[in-house]
């Protein structure tokens, strides 16, 4: 192995990440405690937006390998990787505060945030099941710790061993798939199996058993239904800062996990994996929609609505087209955007003695500050799919897909499942205008937050209708990266 081969270059994004997050796990221990938060706050956000630039600078145009194929770097890995340092960037934006409040070690929150950007970033990059896993458990080690940060608590712990012991059974069944899979090709590379798959046939049974446990295991990883049992009670029982990290930028990371192993490796088996993920879609949908509506807990519901949303970006993968896969990805970037507001908006609300993650405690809220009214109301339309918000174009674009496909009653059952899920988000904007404020001391608190979350928050929600002029460009800019990774 050369110095040539491996083409370290084409990984500083990754190896900064890296170098950077164990310098600050450093720097904690010798900084005064006081100053402790601010200066590694301040550096995780620098490292992330430095990274940015970096991947943008020298954003790839064509595919280049690095590492003696382990490693990829295209422009759909690149795209990837700017959504998750900027979304992760936004989030610990977000949860400063949130964090101060309630004493969370914030040095060890933001080291871990991000070592697990830089498992993401592999899984963007990722050429080789190794490497693929190698991103997947980087990530999921991380989050196991972020959600049990509350000690104390039965509800984060239970929800940190829920996570713990299902993640480890869904990554036990990968390794499993993956372990077939080179039996069978005797490959690791995602390029070499794909030709081998090609020859062995699509009759081949042990093939089919493959791509079965595979595919459960990535069902398992996006929480889609019935495999979705640990979302609700992670969403729940984790600190609102953690599930807001979740809740974004692994999102991104679970697409580019399905697209380097199922449409990089395994596209020629795409009938086999089609009619699973029609089964997978449907129920999340219905499941996630129709469970969301008895929810009186708002983190709960937007777990539910969560799973709604794996359903509708699978829409776009099961169609097995460079359009779909285009529209899957458009549509994940704004979920994840959405997402990262919607507990942006609830981690702004919270005080250091109250949650805000009920219900209720939205009601009257256009009377106590019409501001946040106002970006919830932006928000809730565009997670419904009212035109002309974001998220109806990202729904429309998933639809186009699925009829393009031939799929038009798959089509048509995902719109009337998208219809009666748009009351539980409708409700939300009746409790904040309609509905007599709550008599919660908590609740009437001054709102004490940074002015630079603020302004994030606002851009973070006015860009899903400022965004509008704008989508044309983003939905070539998806095409033109899913074209050069399709071969």
């Amino acid at each position: 192995m050369t110095l040539q081969s491996l083409q370290t270059a084409l990984a500083l994004p990754e190896i900064f990440v890296a170098a950077m997050a164990s310098a600050i796990l450093i720097l904690g221990l010798f900084i005064n405690k006081d100053r402790n938060d601010i200066v590694c706050f301040w550096l995780s956000v620098f490292t992330l937006i430095a990274t940015c630039v970096l991947i943008i600078s020298d954003f790839a145009t064509q595919t280049a390998f690095a590492f003696n194929g382990l490693f990829v770097d295209d422009p759909m890995g690149d795209l990837l990787k700017v959504a998750i340092c900027l979304l992760s960037a936004t989030i610990f934006i977000y949860s400063r505060q949130y964090n101060q409040d309630r004493n969370i070690f914030s040095n060890e929150y933001y080291v871990l945030g991000l070592f697990a950007v830089c498992g993401m970033m592999v899984m963007a990059s990722a050429n080789h099941l190794l490497t693929l896993y190698l991103g997947l458990e980087l990530m999921s080690l991380c989050l196991y710790s972020m959600i049990a940060f509350f000690r104390d608590d039965k509800l984060a712990v239970e929800a940190a061993m829920k996570y713990f012991v299902l993640g480890a059974l869904a990554s036990s069944i990968l390794l499993y798939g993956m372990s077939l899979l080179y039996g069978l090709t005797g490959a690791l590379e995602l390029a070499v199996i794909s030709s081998v798959v090609s020859n062995l046939g699509k009759d081949n049974l042990a093939l089919a058993l493959a791509v079965v446990f595979i595919v459960v295991a990535l069902a398992f990883k996006i929480g889609a239904v019935p495999f979705h049992m640990w979302i609700p009670d992670v969403y729940h029982g984790a600190p609102t800062s953690t599930t807001a990290f979740i809740s974004a930028a692994p999102k991104i990371a679970a697409f580019a996990l399905i697209m380097r192993l199922l449409v990089g490796g395994l596209e020629d088996l795409h009938v086999q994996w089609q009619q699973m993920l029609i089964i997978l879609a449907l129920l999340s949908v219905a499941v996630g929609n129709i469970i969301a509506i008895a929810q009186d807990n708002l983190k709960r519901m937007l777990a539910y609505s969560t799973i709604s949303h794996m359903g509708f970006f699978l829409f776009g993968i099961l169609s097995g087209s460079a359009a779909g896969y285009s529209a899957s990805l458009f549509y994940i970037l704004i979920y994840a955007t959405m997402s990262c507001a919607a507990f942006g908006l609830i981690l702004y609300l919270s005080t250091k003695d109250f949650e805000s993650d009920q219900l209720n405690d939205l009601k009257g809220l256009s009377k106590r500050s019409p501001w946040t009214a106002l970006l919830f109301l932006i928000l809730m339309f565009s997670m419904a799919g009212v035109p002309p918000t974001a998220g109806f174009f990202a729904k429309l674009s998933v639809i186009q897909a699925l009829i393009d496909a031939n799929l038009a009653w798959v089509a048509v059952v995902a719109v009337v499942l998208a219809v009666i899920g748009a009351y539980y988000y409708l409700r939300i904007i009746k409790l904040i205008y309609f509905d007599a404020p709550q008599t919660i001391p908590e609740a009437d608190a001054p709102i004490a937050v940074q002015s630079d979350s603020k302004i994030v928050l606002a851009i973070n929600v006015i860009i899903i209708i400022a965004i509008l002029p704008w989508i044309g460009t983003l939905i070539t800019l998806c095409n033109r990266v899913i074209k050069q990774f399709v071969y």
